[in-house]
């Protein structure tokens, strides 16, 4: 049985959040008040979603953290 590994969470946020609203990492993340380099590393799968970022993300996009 092949297993396929679940999608990061940061290809969601980009699908979801970012690209309908045609936001760019830098707009995006001076919007949630957090660093360029936070958010680009989270959209690229380098680091997880922490719990004040799913916040974060919770208070500008809707739905629950």
């Amino acid at each position: 049985m092949q297993m396929h590994n679940p999608p990061h969470p940061g290809e969601a946020v980009r699908e979801f959040c970012l690209e309908p609203l045609g936001l760019r990492v830098t707009r995006a993340a001076k919007g949630l008040g957090v660093s360029r380099k936070a958010l680009s590393e989270l959209l690229n799968g380098h680091s997880g979603v922490s719990p004040e970022m799913a916040i974060r993300l919770s208070k500008a996009f809707g739905g629950g953290p």
